[in-house]
């Protein structure tokens, strides 16, 4: 595969699209065209731009041999990215943030919230499971086929009263599907105000959400997770 497939492959597997790329780099669109068709090779700091990016070496993205270059085929990626977040974006919104009702437990007094659906691509699965109460732990992960595609670990606590769960779960259910790991941005809902904050892509993030009630902090989370490979 030449570079220019292989720069075009590794941008779609990403699920970028050419300008978003290009404003994650700090670049012009153009420069993007350009090396995707040939005109044009990334000097050495796009390189490093990409590979941080991207999470793969530099031999991966420059070298020809196979072994080298692993996965780079549409064969190969687990499962289409687009399907794969639409499917998580529709788990959140039927279990935790859409009152779903709890399913037995699978560890010592934990909570354990299930969805699944069967697709042309194959069976997925989601399960959110958490321990705790006014300070909790959890992990939401998704399995297609029994394997593990993509896993969230969190830890928040409540810092103060009015705490409303319903408001927490509300603010769940809007999870945008350009950052589909917790909240919006911002949300409001009356005298409360939920804020999330993330770095990274969806296959390598982290973040932070808080509730304010009115000017006093309530609540607060960090966040963090990918895809499994």
């Amino acid at each position: 595969m030449i570079l220019g497939e292989k720069l075009s492959l590794l941008r779609k597997q990403n699920g970028y699209s050419q300008e978003e790329l290009a404003d994650k780099l700090h670049i012009a669109r153009q420069t993007v065209s350009k090396w995707e068709n040939g005109l044009a090779v990334p000097e050495l700091d796009g390189l490093i731009a990409l590979s941080n990016l991207y999470h793969i070496p530099i031999d991966r993205i420059v070298k020809n041999d196979d072994d080298c270059n692993i996965p780079l085929t549409e064969n190969e990626d687990k499962t289409d990215r687009t399907e794969l977040i639409r499917f998580l974006i529709k788990a959140k919104q039927k279990t935790y943030a859409g009152h779903g009702a709890e399913v037995a437990p699978s560890r010592p007094a934990s909570h354990d919230l299930k969805y699944e659906e069967k697709t042309p691509a194959g069976e997925l699965l989601y399960i959110d499971t958490y321990l705790g109460g006014k300070d909790f732990a959890g992990e939401e992960a998704v399995w297609k086929d029994g394997v593990p595609l993509w896993s969230m670990n969190y830890y928040g606590r409540v810092t103060g009263e009015p705490f409303s769960g319903d408001f927490l779960k509300a603010a769940l259910f809007e999870v945008p599907a350009d950052k589909p790991y917790r909240g919006p941005d911002i949300f409001r809902q009356g005298d409360y105000t939920y804020h999330c904050q993330t770095n990274g892509d969806f296959n390598w993030f982290q973040g932070y959400e808080d509730i304010f009630y009115l000017d006093t902090k309530i609540y607060e989370l960090h966040f963090h997770g990918g895809i499994i490979v």
